[in-house]
Protein backbone atom coordinates (compact mmCIF):
# COMPACT_ATOMS: atom_id res chain seq x y z
CA UNK A 1 0.00 0.00 0.00
CA UNK A 2 1.35 3.32 -0.94
CA UNK A 3 1.91 5.70 1.95
CA UNK A 4 -0.04 8.85 1.29
CA UNK A 5 2.36 10.84 3.43
CA UNK A 6 5.15 10.20 0.91
CA UNK A 7 3.23 11.97 -1.85
CA UNK A 8 3.98 15.61 -2.26
CA UNK A 9 0.74 17.47 -2.48
CA UNK A 10 0.87 20.90 -4.08
CA UNK A 11 -0.67 23.58 -1.91
CA UNK A 12 -4.04 24.80 -3.01
CA UNK A 13 -3.94 28.52 -3.85
CA UNK A 14 -7.35 30.17 -3.63
CA UNK A 15 -8.38 31.99 -6.75
CA UNK A 16 -8.93 35.70 -6.61
CA UNK A 17 -12.63 36.00 -7.07
CA UNK A 18 -14.58 39.24 -7.32
CA UNK A 19 -11.62 41.56 -7.33
CA UNK A 20 -12.44 44.75 -9.21
CA UNK A 21 -9.83 46.20 -11.46
CA UNK A 22 -9.96 49.95 -11.27
CA UNK A 23 -8.92 52.07 -14.19
CA UNK A 24 -6.16 54.52 -13.17
CA UNK A 25 -7.45 58.12 -13.08
CA UNK A 26 -4.96 59.28 -15.71
CA UNK A 27 -6.09 56.60 -18.17
CA UNK A 28 -9.77 57.39 -17.53
CA UNK A 29 -9.15 61.09 -18.11
CA UNK A 30 -7.32 60.45 -21.38
CA UNK A 31 -10.10 58.20 -22.60
CA UNK A 32 -12.68 60.78 -21.60
CA UNK A 33 -10.78 63.56 -23.38
CA UNK A 34 -10.57 61.48 -26.56
CA UNK A 35 -14.30 60.74 -26.42
CA UNK A 36 -15.18 64.41 -25.90
CA UNK A 37 -12.93 65.43 -28.79
CA UNK A 38 -14.65 62.96 -31.11
CA UNK A 39 -18.12 64.04 -30.01
CA UNK A 40 -17.44 67.73 -30.55
CA UNK A 41 -16.52 67.06 -34.17
CA UNK A 42 -19.59 64.89 -34.84
CA UNK A 43 -22.39 66.67 -32.94
CA UNK A 44 -24.29 69.72 -34.25
CA UNK A 45 -23.75 73.11 -32.58
CA UNK A 46 -26.72 72.88 -30.17
CA UNK A 47 -25.69 69.40 -29.01
CA UNK A 48 -22.16 70.70 -28.47
CA UNK A 49 -23.63 73.43 -26.27
CA UNK A 50 -25.54 70.80 -24.28
CA UNK A 51 -22.35 68.74 -24.02
CA UNK A 52 -20.54 71.80 -22.65
CA UNK A 53 -23.35 72.31 -20.11
CA UNK A 54 -22.96 68.70 -18.94
CA UNK A 55 -19.24 69.34 -18.38
CA UNK A 56 -19.95 72.47 -16.34
CA UNK A 57 -22.52 70.62 -14.22
CA UNK A 58 -20.15 67.68 -13.76
CA UNK A 59 -17.56 70.05 -12.29
CA UNK A 60 -19.88 71.07 -9.46
CA UNK A 61 -21.60 67.70 -8.91
CA UNK A 62 -18.21 65.99 -8.60
CA UNK A 63 -17.23 68.30 -5.75
CA UNK A 64 -20.66 68.05 -4.12
CA UNK A 65 -20.72 64.25 -4.18
CA UNK A 66 -17.36 64.21 -2.39
CA UNK A 67 -18.69 66.58 0.28
CA UNK A 68 -22.05 64.88 0.79
CA UNK A 69 -21.38 61.29 -0.21
CA UNK A 70 -17.89 60.76 1.21
CA UNK A 71 -17.89 63.24 4.10
CA UNK A 72 -21.58 63.28 5.01
CA UNK A 73 -22.09 67.06 4.96
CA UNK A 74 -25.34 68.14 3.32
CA UNK A 75 -25.08 71.40 1.41
CA UNK A 76 -28.08 73.23 -0.03
CA UNK A 77 -26.05 76.29 -0.99
CA UNK A 78 -23.82 75.20 -3.84
CA UNK A 79 -25.86 77.24 -6.28
CA UNK A 80 -24.81 80.33 -4.31
CA UNK A 81 -21.16 79.24 -4.47
CA UNK A 82 -21.51 78.90 -8.23
CA UNK A 83 -22.93 82.42 -8.34
CA UNK A 84 -19.93 83.65 -6.37
CA UNK A 85 -17.55 82.13 -8.91
CA UNK A 86 -19.57 83.42 -11.87
CA UNK A 87 -19.73 87.02 -10.63
CA UNK A 88 -16.05 86.99 -9.71
CA UNK A 89 -15.22 85.74 -13.20
CA UNK A 90 -17.41 88.42 -14.81
CA UNK A 91 -15.92 91.30 -12.81
CA UNK A 92 -12.36 90.13 -13.35
CA UNK A 93 -12.81 89.35 -17.04
CA UNK A 94 -14.40 92.74 -17.78
CA UNK A 95 -11.53 94.48 -16.02
CA UNK A 96 -8.45 92.56 -17.23
CA UNK A 97 -9.72 90.57 -20.25
CA UNK A 98 -7.70 87.49 -19.25
CA UNK A 99 -9.65 84.25 -19.05
CA UNK A 100 -7.02 82.20 -17.14
CA UNK A 101 -6.66 84.98 -14.56
CA UNK A 102 -10.44 85.34 -14.29
CA UNK A 103 -10.96 81.60 -13.77
CA UNK A 104 -8.23 81.55 -11.12
CA UNK A 105 -9.81 84.54 -9.36
CA UNK A 106 -13.21 82.79 -9.37
CA UNK A 107 -11.71 79.66 -7.79
CA UNK A 108 -9.78 81.63 -5.15
CA UNK A 109 -12.71 83.82 -4.09
CA UNK A 110 -15.11 80.89 -3.92
CA UNK A 111 -12.54 78.87 -1.97
CA UNK A 112 -12.29 81.68 0.59
CA UNK A 113 -16.08 81.70 0.84
CA UNK A 114 -15.93 77.95 1.34
CA UNK A 115 -13.47 78.40 4.19
CA UNK A 116 -15.85 80.76 5.99
CA UNK A 117 -18.88 78.53 5.46
CA UNK A 118 -16.87 75.40 6.25
CA UNK A 119 -15.69 76.79 9.59
CA UNK A 120 -19.31 77.38 10.59
CA UNK A 121 -20.44 74.06 9.10
CA UNK A 122 -17.85 72.13 11.12
CA UNK A 123 -19.79 73.07 14.28
CA UNK A 124 -23.19 72.06 12.91
CA UNK A 125 -24.86 68.76 12.12
CA UNK A 126 -27.93 67.52 10.31
CA UNK A 127 -30.75 70.02 9.77
CA UNK A 128 -28.72 72.86 11.29
CA UNK A 129 -26.05 72.45 8.61
CA UNK A 130 -28.72 72.24 5.91
CA UNK A 131 -30.32 75.42 7.30
CA UNK A 132 -27.01 77.29 7.21
CA UNK A 133 -26.26 76.39 3.60
CA UNK A 134 -29.88 77.12 2.65
CA UNK A 135 -29.51 80.61 4.12
CA UNK A 136 -26.38 81.11 2.00
CA UNK A 137 -28.34 80.10 -1.10
CA UNK A 138 -30.93 82.78 -0.30
CA UNK A 139 -28.54 85.56 0.75
CA UNK A 140 -26.05 85.55 -2.13
CA UNK A 141 -28.58 86.30 -4.93
CA UNK A 142 -30.10 88.99 -2.70
CA UNK A 143 -26.70 90.65 -2.33
CA UNK A 144 -26.22 90.77 -6.09
CA UNK A 145 -29.64 92.38 -6.45
CA UNK A 146 -28.99 94.95 -3.68
CA UNK A 147 -25.63 96.37 -4.84
CA UNK A 148 -26.77 97.39 -8.28
CA UNK A 149 -23.82 99.71 -8.94
CA UNK A 150 -21.42 96.75 -8.88
CA UNK A 151 -23.57 93.82 -9.98
CA UNK A 152 -26.15 95.70 -12.10
CA UNK A 153 -29.02 94.35 -9.98
CA UNK A 154 -31.37 91.85 -11.66
CA UNK A 155 -30.15 92.76 -15.14
CA UNK A 156 -26.80 91.14 -14.43
CA UNK A 157 -23.47 91.67 -16.13
CA UNK A 158 -22.39 91.05 -19.68
CA UNK A 159 -18.98 89.44 -20.09
CA UNK A 160 -16.38 90.48 -22.64
CA UNK A 161 -14.88 87.32 -24.09
CA UNK A 162 -12.34 86.88 -26.84
CA UNK A 163 -13.55 84.91 -29.90
CA UNK A 164 -12.36 81.31 -30.31
CA UNK A 165 -8.96 80.89 -31.95
CA UNK A 166 -8.91 80.37 -35.68
CA UNK A 167 -12.08 79.08 -37.27
CA UNK A 168 -13.24 76.95 -34.31
CA UNK A 169 -17.02 77.25 -33.80
CA UNK A 170 -18.08 78.89 -30.56
CA UNK A 171 -20.06 75.90 -29.27
CA UNK A 172 -17.15 73.51 -29.88
CA UNK A 173 -14.76 75.88 -28.13
CA UNK A 174 -17.11 76.13 -25.16
CA UNK A 175 -17.34 72.34 -24.97
CA UNK A 176 -13.55 72.06 -24.95
CA UNK A 177 -13.22 74.65 -22.19
CA UNK A 178 -15.93 73.15 -19.99
CA UNK A 179 -14.72 69.60 -20.32
CA UNK A 180 -11.11 70.61 -19.78
CA UNK A 181 -12.17 72.03 -16.41
CA UNK A 182 -14.38 69.01 -15.69
CA UNK A 183 -11.72 66.42 -16.50
CA UNK A 184 -9.02 68.22 -14.51
CA UNK A 185 -11.46 68.43 -11.58
CA UNK A 186 -12.30 64.73 -11.85
CA UNK A 187 -8.61 63.77 -11.96
CA UNK A 188 -7.74 65.84 -8.90
CA UNK A 189 -10.74 64.56 -6.92
CA UNK A 190 -10.02 60.93 -7.87
CA UNK A 191 -6.41 61.35 -6.78
CA UNK A 192 -7.39 63.03 -3.50
CA UNK A 193 -10.08 60.54 -2.54
CA UNK A 194 -7.78 57.56 -3.15
CA UNK A 195 -5.18 58.89 -0.71
CA UNK A 196 -5.11 59.88 2.94
CA UNK A 197 -7.62 62.69 2.43
CA UNK A 198 -10.18 60.20 1.15
CA UNK A 199 -9.61 57.86 4.08
CA UNK A 200 -9.98 60.73 6.56
CA UNK A 201 -13.24 62.08 5.15
CA UNK A 202 -14.73 58.57 5.03
CA UNK A 203 -13.68 57.92 8.61
CA UNK A 204 -15.29 61.18 9.75
CA UNK A 205 -18.48 60.31 7.88
CA UNK A 206 -18.72 56.83 9.38
CA UNK A 207 -17.91 57.65 13.02
CA UNK A 208 -16.47 60.93 14.26
CA UNK A 209 -15.52 59.50 17.66
CA UNK A 210 -13.64 56.57 16.15
CA UNK A 211 -11.95 58.89 13.64
CA UNK A 212 -10.85 61.22 16.45
CA UNK A 213 -9.42 58.27 18.40
CA UNK A 214 -7.56 57.18 15.27
CA UNK A 215 -5.81 60.55 15.11
CA UNK A 216 -7.99 62.28 12.50
CA UNK A 217 -8.63 65.99 13.09
CA UNK A 218 -12.40 65.96 12.54
CA UNK A 219 -13.06 69.70 12.25
CA UNK A 220 -10.10 70.30 9.94
CA UNK A 221 -11.14 67.40 7.70
CA UNK A 222 -14.69 68.73 7.43
CA UNK A 223 -13.47 72.22 6.58
CA UNK A 224 -11.08 70.85 3.94
CA UNK A 225 -13.88 68.82 2.38
CA UNK A 226 -16.07 71.92 2.17
CA UNK A 227 -13.20 73.96 0.73
CA UNK A 228 -12.49 71.40 -2.00
CA UNK A 229 -16.17 71.25 -2.91
CA UNK A 230 -16.45 75.06 -2.92
CA UNK A 231 -13.47 75.35 -5.28
CA UNK A 232 -15.22 72.98 -7.71
CA UNK A 233 -18.40 75.09 -7.46
CA UNK A 234 -16.41 78.26 -8.18
CA UNK A 235 -14.87 76.74 -11.28
CA UNK A 236 -18.30 75.55 -12.42
CA UNK A 237 -19.70 79.06 -11.94
CA UNK A 238 -16.94 80.49 -14.13
CA UNK A 239 -17.67 77.88 -16.81
CA UNK A 240 -21.36 78.75 -16.77
CA UNK A 241 -20.43 82.41 -17.17
CA UNK A 242 -18.42 81.45 -20.25
CA UNK A 243 -21.38 79.50 -21.63
CA UNK A 244 -23.93 82.27 -21.10
CA UNK A 245 -21.47 85.14 -21.72
CA UNK A 246 -23.39 86.94 -18.96
CA UNK A 247 -24.31 86.44 -15.32
CA UNK A 248 -27.43 87.40 -13.37
CA UNK A 249 -29.14 86.41 -10.08
CA UNK A 250 -31.86 84.57 -11.98
CA UNK A 251 -29.30 82.10 -13.34
CA UNK A 252 -28.59 80.74 -9.83
CA UNK A 253 -31.93 80.34 -8.06
CA UNK A 254 -32.60 78.28 -4.95
CA UNK A 255 -33.96 75.46 -7.08
CA UNK A 256 -30.51 75.04 -8.66
CA UNK A 257 -29.06 73.99 -5.29
CA UNK A 258 -31.93 71.54 -4.83
CA UNK A 259 -31.41 70.13 -8.33
CA UNK A 260 -27.71 69.60 -7.60
CA UNK A 261 -28.45 67.60 -4.45
CA UNK A 262 -31.11 65.51 -6.21
CA UNK A 263 -28.73 64.89 -9.12
CA UNK A 264 -25.97 63.39 -6.97
CA UNK A 265 -28.49 61.30 -5.02
CA UNK A 266 -30.03 59.92 -8.20
CA UNK A 267 -26.63 59.36 -9.80
CA UNK A 268 -25.06 57.75 -6.73
CA UNK A 269 -23.55 59.44 -3.69
CA UNK A 270 -19.78 59.41 -3.30
CA UNK A 271 -19.00 58.28 -6.85
CA UNK A 272 -17.66 60.36 -9.69
CA UNK A 273 -19.59 58.17 -12.14
CA UNK A 274 -22.72 59.04 -10.19
CA UNK A 275 -21.83 62.73 -10.41
CA UNK A 276 -21.49 62.37 -14.19
CA UNK A 277 -24.87 60.64 -14.46
CA UNK A 278 -26.39 63.37 -12.32
CA UNK A 279 -24.91 66.04 -14.59
CA UNK A 280 -26.46 64.32 -17.61
CA UNK A 281 -29.84 64.32 -15.89
CA UNK A 282 -29.50 68.02 -15.07
CA UNK A 283 -29.33 68.73 -18.79
CA UNK A 284 -31.69 66.09 -20.20
CA UNK A 285 -34.60 66.27 -17.75
CA UNK A 286 -35.16 70.07 -17.97
CA UNK A 287 -35.00 69.80 -21.78
CA UNK A 288 -37.63 67.06 -21.60
CA UNK A 289 -39.74 69.16 -19.26
CA UNK A 290 -39.48 72.18 -21.57
CA UNK A 291 -40.60 70.10 -24.56
CA UNK A 292 -43.55 68.68 -22.62
CA UNK A 293 -44.51 72.13 -21.34
CA UNK A 294 -44.44 73.64 -24.82
CA UNK A 295 -46.67 70.90 -26.15
CA UNK A 296 -49.14 71.39 -23.30
CA UNK A 297 -49.30 75.15 -23.95
CA UNK A 298 -49.25 76.01 -20.23
CA UNK A 299 -46.53 78.40 -19.06
CA UNK A 300 -47.21 77.55 -15.40
CA UNK A 301 -46.72 73.86 -16.11
CA UNK A 302 -43.58 74.54 -18.12
CA UNK A 303 -41.98 76.41 -15.19
CA UNK A 304 -42.64 73.69 -12.59
CA UNK A 305 -42.54 70.50 -14.61
CA UNK A 306 -38.75 70.09 -14.29
CA UNK A 307 -38.95 69.92 -10.50
CA UNK A 308 -41.84 67.45 -10.71
CA UNK A 309 -39.91 65.19 -13.09
CA UNK A 310 -36.84 65.30 -10.85
CA UNK A 311 -38.96 64.36 -7.86
CA UNK A 312 -40.58 61.43 -9.66
CA UNK A 313 -37.22 60.17 -10.94
CA UNK A 314 -35.75 60.48 -7.45
CA UNK A 315 -38.55 58.39 -5.91
CA UNK A 316 -38.35 55.73 -8.63
CA UNK A 317 -34.55 55.43 -8.43
CA UNK A 318 -34.55 55.27 -4.63
CA UNK A 319 -37.08 52.44 -4.74
CA UNK A 320 -35.36 50.50 -7.52
CA UNK A 321 -31.70 51.25 -6.70
CA UNK A 322 -31.17 52.86 -3.26
CA UNK A 323 -27.49 53.40 -4.08
CA UNK A 324 -28.29 55.47 -7.16
CA UNK A 325 -27.86 54.75 -10.84
CA UNK A 326 -24.12 54.15 -10.40
CA UNK A 327 -24.86 51.19 -8.11
CA UNK A 328 -26.65 49.25 -10.84
CA UNK A 329 -24.52 46.42 -12.16
CA UNK A 330 -25.26 44.50 -15.33
CA UNK A 331 -23.50 41.14 -15.15
CA UNK A 332 -23.36 38.20 -17.54
CA UNK A 333 -23.54 34.77 -15.91
CA UNK A 334 -22.01 31.64 -17.37
CA UNK A 335 -23.03 28.11 -16.75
Amino acid sequence: MTDLREKSVAPVVPEKVGRKRRIPPAVAILLGAALILILTYTLPPFRNYQLATVGAYFTVTAGLTVLTGLNGQLSLGHGALMATGAYTFALTQNRWLSMPLSVLAAIVVTTLAGVVIGLAAARLRGPYLAGLTLAVAVVVPSVTSTFDTTFNSDMGLSIALDPPPGTIPMERWQAWLCWAGALVTAFLLATLTRGRFGRDIRAVRDDETAARLAGVHVARTQVLAFVVSAACAGLAGALFAVLAQSVSPGAFPLTLSLFLVMAIVIGGLGRLVGALLGALLLVLLPALAQTAGERSGSQHLEGNLALVIFGVVLVVVMLAAPGGLASIRFTLRRK
